[in-house]
């Protein structure tokens, strides 16, 4: 068996994408079409520095992933037996499954992207080395409870979301415990209850898309279970606020028989937290 594993934020560098706007010149003039600028030009030279600010991010890095499943597809004779996405991947994972078309999942990215990258004095950070049932007693205990988890990435990688005051906070905290704590360079608490304003206006988005029944399994972030075709909008909806639970979404295929991973876009973040819960996996059964 075979997973397509699609990498969200974070993943993206100068560069990325480059033979392939090259291969899909049609695709990539209909990305600059609806976006109003160079999609090549922002991933080649980034000359304003704008890669990494949200509002661009997300659409450069869903059309690089795009177009890096259309390269795969056309040279394999066979579909993946399941697809998954961290955050923003989701919606590549939805595309490669053929819920929406290249554009449609442009619009969705574009405006996701646009509306998350409005929300301000928030912030994450990435907690390295506890578990989560030890870092949600950490949170009580020190009555960090407005931070939440926002990534479960790893069994022992978490990322925090909430106010940047409280992240400030909970760094002072985890840095007398001993614990690696990592600020992330973002402005917005993502993953979190504070994305609230976001997401009602996202709902009110997708309300003019219609979607199509995925011909691929896709695991949804907010679950870790394959969609019900009668939940996608409510789970992309729901996902803007909830945990990304990647932990238990890898869990679940690594439970597949003879279970195989190809990570596809940029870079290969994935394929390192794949091999930390496989690791992971393994100690429990040994």
């Amino acid at each position: 068996m075979l997973t397509y594993l699609f990498p969200g934020q974070g993943s993206q560098f100068q560069g990325m994408g480059e033979d392939l706007f090259i291969q899909f010149p049609e695709l990539t003039q209909q990305a600059d079409d609806y976006l109003g600028y160079s999609i090549a030009e922002l991933c080649k030279t980034d000359t304003q520095q704008k890669l990494h600010l949200t509002q661009y991010t997300q659409p450069a890095l869903y059309t690089v992933s795009a177009l890096s499943y259309l390269k795969i597809e056309a040279e394999s004779t066979t579909l993946p037996d399941y697809v998954a996405g961290h955050s923003l991947g989701e919606y590549n994972a939805l595309f490669a499954a053929g819920v929406f078309d290249f554009i449609t999942g442009l619009k969705l990215v574009s405006k996701r992207g646009e509306l998350m990258s409005q929300a301000q004095n928030g912030g994450m950070a990435a907690v390295v080395g506890i578990k989560r049932p030890q870092l949600e007693k950490i949170l009580a205990e020190y009555q960090l409870t407005e931070l939440t988890i926002a990534n479960d990435n790893a069994p022992e990688q978490k990322v925090l979301s909430g106010l940047q005051v409280d992240i400030n906070r909970a760094q002072e905290i985890f840095s007398r415990l001993n614990i690696t704590f990592i600020p992330l360079k973002v402005s917005g608490a993502f993953h979190s209850s504070f994305m609230a304003p976001a997401q009602q206006e996202f709902s009110q988005f997708l309300d003019s898309f219609s979607f199509n029944k995925p011909k691929i399994p896709v695991l949804a972030n907010v679950n870790a279970k394959p969609y019900n075709p009668m939940a996608i909008k409510n789970n992309l909806v729901q996902q803007i606020t909830q945990t990304v639970e990647w932990t238990t979404t890898i869990e679940y295929l690594l439970a597949k028989p003879n279970m195989a991973f190809k990570e596809i876009g940029p870079g290969s973040v994935l394929t390192g937290l794949l091999k930390k819960i496989q690791a992971h996996a393994e100690n429990i059964t040994a």
